[in-house]
């Protein structure tokens, strides 16, 4: 199993999260490209952090919009939002060649995740940025989404995600991010929860219905209170399982 994180998603003189210690319990490092958070030397500064403890880095895309962190939907035409994607993979993997390493996947962020999901345009523009800039880069989204079917239909590889901090619906989506009940908090939840999407595939929902959940890589919130004490037991819960952490690319 796959163990990622969204880092590097602070702008100027704000950090946002513990990037470092993040990366020393993680296999997948989502790093911000400066679209919805990051910047120049944050990307620089987390590539190099990620190369010299051998994380995979992958271009964690976003709508432009730094003010609202990414978490607003933006009705992007096709062209645009697949040339932004692109810049953005350019961005973050020349950061990566200054450590001899490379983006070796991307994952679309905050509101762009969620519309890629169901909305075959935006769907579309991610899976034609991936295919023009590298075809053999995978695609990190949520299992049966609209992303993931025509990623594959494609030809790319797709690698489903779970998260063990975010609720769920008994239909399989996450728990929108304005209801009171999206987030998971307490850390022994989140372990429990990593722990059973890793062995047994499932997730229980809001309702207490059991939802499969046949993911290949967990995520942790990097901006989720608690993130790094919920990755240090999360890792530990993981590996007492049995569970092998390898990063998927």
């Amino acid at each position: 199993m796959d163990l990622n994180a969204d880092l590097g998603e602070g702008f100027g003189i704000w950090r946002l999260g513990d990037d470092e210690a993040l990366l020393d319990l993680i296999t997948s490092a989502n790093i911000a490209c400066g679209f919805h958070g990051g910047d120049a030397s944050t990307m620089h500064r987390v590539c190099a952090a990620a190369a010299e403890r051998g994380v995979s880095v992958g271009a964690q895309v976003g709508y432009r919009d730094l003010a609202g962190f990414g978490r607003r939907h933006i009705a992007y035409g096709f062209s645009e939002l697949r040339d932004e994607t692109i810049y953005q993979l350019g961005a973050l993997d020349a950061f990566c060649r200054l450590f001899r390493t490379r983006v070796r996947y991307l994952k679309p962020h905050g509101a762009l995740y969620h519309a890629a999901a169901c909305d075959e345009a935006q769907a579309a523009a991610l899976v034609a940025a991936v295919n023009g800039y590298d075809h053999e880069l995978p695609v990190l989204c949520p299992p049966g989404s609209v992303l993931a079917q025509l990623a594959v239909g494609a030809g790319l590889r797709v690698v489903a995600e779970g998260f063990a901090d975010r609720n769920y619906l008994p239909n399989g989506q996450l728990v929108p991010r304005g209801a009171p009940d999206a987030l998971i908090t307490d850390p022994d939840q989140v372990a429990n929860r990593a722990v059973r999407m890793a062995t047994e595939r499932t997730v229980v929902a809001v309702d207490g219905s059991v939802v499969p959940c046949p993911v290949e890589s967990i995520c942790l919130h990097g901006d989720t209170p608690g993130a790094v004490r919920c990755a240090e037991l999360v890792r530990a819960a993981l590996i007492d399982a049995g569970v092998t952490l390898s990063p998927f690319a």
